[in-house]
């Protein structure tokens, strides 16, 4: 999955994104919602499908990658 970004108004919702972006439940990470990055310029983050992120493209930044986070080397 790769992260796409959208200018929406301020309180959007997850859905009002994927009407935006033309995508449909199966190409969206629910599970990730709507992440606001910068709402008072109305600036959010969705977790898409590979194949969606370059769809959408044009509509939005990206795709962006988005890498596990985890520790490097062993945790005290």
């Amino acid at each position: 999955m790769v992260l796409v970004t959208v200018r929406l108004p301020p309180d959007a919702t997850l859905e009002q994104a994927m009407r935006q972006l033309g995508l449909s439940e199966d190409e969206v990470d629910t599970a990730y919602g709507l992440v606001p990055l910068d709402p008072e310029q109305g600036l959010y983050a969705v977790r898409v499908t590979e194949a969606a992120g370059h769809r959408v493209t044009p509509a939005a930044g990206g795709p962006y990658s988005d890498p596990p986070i985890e520790p490097y080397g062993p945790t005290r």
